[in-house]
């Protein structure tokens, strides 16, 4: 007697791809049945919850504007035209970022874009050739409405790594990055505040630290000495955000007893890397009278 229904080898032979592309068969009448669809692959193992991150990522990412994840013009590190490259270096140093806009006296006007790496042949001279006019790259201007999408698209096509947002009336509105578009799609991507993943605390000076939002409030006591209390909250995160009484943005910092707690890395739910500067003690008692 023949039997005329597929082997199960033959089932498990096929891959992934085939079995999703049966699933999207039912033809989804809109994205929220689209995602239903690509939700029930992934609970059925034909989809590792990675890759349906990063899709839904991708269709959300289509409907978002600039004006969603850019740097606001408070929060820029700017260079002036006029600066040296004494003056330039602690700025890069004290940032981490490699690249920066230019303003002229008036800071609502971006001149340019100054490299990190532009500036390493002057460093060995005293800057006593340098004009930074020579160096600085054209900057790039965006509406704030400018759609994601097409925002990385032209990131790719120019080559270009920051863009300078502009508001309805000219006015600079603030920056954007394309590791800032990317995270949108795959998650943080790691830089140079980065800590070891199996590491909450990376020490830089005898005062100053780098730390991960999720270190437990146990061991941030038992490192640096505290008190603070882990009853309300697990983390030094949590301390942090009831300390500024809304998710802060990077580059907001405040001062809890004798620490003060910068944020170098968050997003629109919760904040990822924390700078940690210890106050000496009568700036300590100044933070706490304030």
């Amino acid at each position: 007697m023949n039997d005329d229904r597929p082997s199960s080898d033959n089932t498990s032979h096929k891959t992934w791809f085939d079995r999703l592309s049966q699933a999207l068969l039912r033809e989804p009448k809109d994205r929220e049945q689209l995602v239903d669809l690509l939700r029930d692959a992934q609970r059925r193992n034909l989809l590792d919850a990675d890759a349906l991150g990063m899709i839904e990522s991708v269709l959300q990412v289509g409907e978002m504007q600039v004006r969603d994840i850019m740097i606001p013009r408070a929060q820029m590190v700017l260079v002036s035209r006029e600066a040296t490259p004494d003056e330039i270096l602690p700025i890069i140093i004290d940032s981490g970022h490699s690249r920066f806009p230019v303003v002229s006296d008036n800071r609502d006007e971006v001149v340019g874009i100054l490299l990190a790496k532009d500036l390493l042949r002057y460093r060995f001279d005293g800057g006593a050739l340098f004009d930074i006019k020579d160096v600085m790259r054209p900057a790039v201007f965006i509406p704030e409405s400018k759609r994601l999408n097409v925002l990385l698209k032209e990131f790719r096509a120019s080559r270009n790594h920051l863009a300078i947002v502009v508001d309805e009336y000219g006015g600079v509105a603030g920056m954007v990055t394309i590791e800032d578009v990317l995270e949108q799609i795959v998650g943080e991507i790691e830089d140079e505040h980065d800590i070891d993943e199996d590491t909450f605390i990376r020490k830089r000076n005898d005062t100053s630290y780098i730390l991960k939002a999720l270190t437990p409030i146990e061991d941030f006591n038992e490192y640096f000495g505290a008190h603070f209390s882990d009853e309300e909250f697990d983390t030094i995160g949590g301390r942090v955000i009831q300390a500024f009484g809304h998710v802060p943005k990077r580059g907001e910092s405040v001062n809890i007893d004798s620490f003060e707690f910068k944020v170098l890395r968050a997003d629109n739910r919760r904040v990822h890397i924390l700078a940690l500067q210890v106050l000496p003690p009568a700036a300590a008692s100044t933070a706490a009278a304030g």
